[in-house]
């Protein structure tokens, strides 16, 4: 994945899933955070969103950042040490340039992760 640094500085993803009712491609655009080879993003409506339910019946996902795409794994993340980087790395990515508090995204929405793959 050569060129993370850059990409990893855009200010949105778009997440691609497949519709759990229409089988069809979904898009989304999303705040993300980039680690390596994994994206991760928060679902302030949780395990409500319809983007969340669709990649939790179909994990895999695409996602586009600038110019590139990547297919990915996307998966709940569910390990305590991991959830806690994810959070802080889109909190330190998105809180300075935002006028709001963020504060409570940051600490109530489900962090999901897409591991890529170029």
């Amino acid at each position: 994945m050569g060129r993370e640094t850059s990409i990893a500085d855009e200010d949105y993803c778009y997440l691609t899933t497949t519709g759990r009712v229409s089988g069809e491609p979904r898009e989304i655009e999303i705040w993300f955070g980039l680690d390596g080879s994994t994206l991760y993003m928060l679902s302030g409506g949780r395990d409500r969103s319809d983007w969340v339910r669709n990649l939790m019946r179909e994990p895999r996902v695409r996602v586009r950042i600038s110019n590139r795409t990547f297919d990915g794994q996307a998966r709940v993340v569910d390990d305590p040490d991991e959830e806690t980087r994810a959070r802080a790395l889109l909190f330190e990515k998105y809180s300075p340039g935002y006028s709001g508090d963020l504060d409570d995204w940051r600490e109530r929405s489900l962090p999901i992760a897409v591991d890529l793959r170029d």
